[in-house]
């Protein structure tokens, strides 16, 4: 029986435990894409925290793919250094560093998701078609050379992930982004060979994958997001999603981060506990592949139910650890498996009334719980 807090191992990488922070956009660069002490002061106690997994919010593979001017970019070699020091950070806390490559597509060039309206400084956003987003303003549609150069960013937005230190990357193919933009028939109205059928639909992201897979190294592992449906009808499909990867595997992605909707604002989205999950586990029986469940997933006792019935993999977690950085030390202690959580020698006082009360060899003396 598979545990919460047993390793999961992909490629050559091990995590120590199934629960991962999700990445989220926190739109607190000053334009330039630089991670900042926010970022830092923001993941490392998620990291401390007992996540095994801790992903960097998406990273603009482009400045036009960003979603705000204030989101993390990637698309230079200015962004390497601030990056190297975001996943040495996390690493030095005990998790394993990740980080989200993405392009916003015709959802660009807006302020922080908590303004809801166009950035000051705007620029044009590029998409599949001339569609926009309900109010947003209307994309250019890409030209070919436009598809090419961005396929050639993610690729090297990869390099640079290696060059700061990152052990796993991530492709966001979901929430209406650019990648998803395509998958899409609502979305993606081209005629041409990236466009059209299912082939042609899913063309940008098979070759985004493949170009990134191609420059990461053999022992890293490649995760990619998607939405498993739009929600909408005559949108994007499980049954798509499940075939698509089926492709991705073969590409060689080694992890499907299973989420859903954000193409259409006509989506009815039947929210609950655990949502998202029976994509997950379409994607997990229809494709062979290793799986990450999101979505209003909060308590110990579900995240174990899903990972013991073999519905996923890995468990991804957002708000719930904006609300305690320490939910995977409360889940340890509630599972019985405190074993598996290690506090910093700084920090063995105050776990200690988490249950794991003992001698500290150091301080010659109990640990109580304060």
């Amino acid at each position: 029986m598979t545990h919460l807090f047993d390793p999961l191992t992909l490629r050559g990488l091990t995590l120590k435990n199934r629960i991962g922070v999700s990445p989220m956009c926190q739109y607190c660069c000053d334009g330039d894409g630089k991670p900042t002490e926010w970022h830092l002061v923001h993941l490392v106690p998620r990291a401390m925290g007992g996540a095994g997994l801790t992903m960097v919010e998406a990273s603009a593979v482009t400045p036009e793919g960003r979603i705000a001017p204030g989101d993390v970019g990637i698309w230079g070699a200015q962004h390497i250094g601030p990056h190297a020091r975001l996943a040495a950070a996390i690493r030095h806390a005990g998790s394993v560093p990740a980080v989200q490559l993405a392009h916003a597509g015709r959802k660009a060039s807006r302020g922080p998701g908590w303004v809801h309206a166009p950035a000051a400084a705007g620029w044009t956003a590029l998409a599949p078609s001339a569609t926009p987003f309900g109010d947003y303003a209307t994309p250019a549609a890409m030209s070919e050379a436009d598809i090419a150069a961005t396929i050639a960013a993610f690729a090297a937005g990869a390099k640079r992930a290696v060059a700061a230190g990152y052990e796993l990357v991530e492709l966001h193919a979901a929430h209406g982004y650019l990648l998803h933009q395509f998958l899409s028939p609502l979305s993606n109205q081209r005629n041409d060979a990236w466009g059209g059928d299912f082939a042609g639909r899913t063309r940008l992201v098979l070759e985004c994958a493949r170009a990134v897979r191609a420059a990461l190294p053999e022992a890293m592992p490649l995760s990619v997001r998607i939405s498993h449906t739009d929600w909408v009808e005559g949108g994007w499909t499980t049954g798509e999603s499940v075939e698509l990867c089926q492709l991705l595997k073969a590409a060689g992605a080694d992890i499907i981060d299973v989420s859903s909707g954000g193409l259409d604002a006509r989506q009815k989205i039947a929210l609950g506990p655990g949502y998202q999950v029976p994509g997950a586990v379409a994607v997990k029986q229809g494709a062979g592949l290793p799986v990450a469940a999101v979505g209003l997933i909060t308590e110990p006792a579900q995240a174990q139910e899903i990972i013991e019935t073999a519905k996923a993999d890995l468990i991804l977690l957002a708000r719930v650890l904006l609300r305690d950085p320490y939910w995977p030390l409360r889940a340890a202690a509630a599972l019985g498996r405190t074993e598996s959580i290690s506090a910093p020698p700084q920090y063995e006082r105050g776990w200690a009334a988490l249950g794991k009360v003992g001698m500290n060899p150091a301080l010659g003396e109990p640990q109580e719980a304060l």
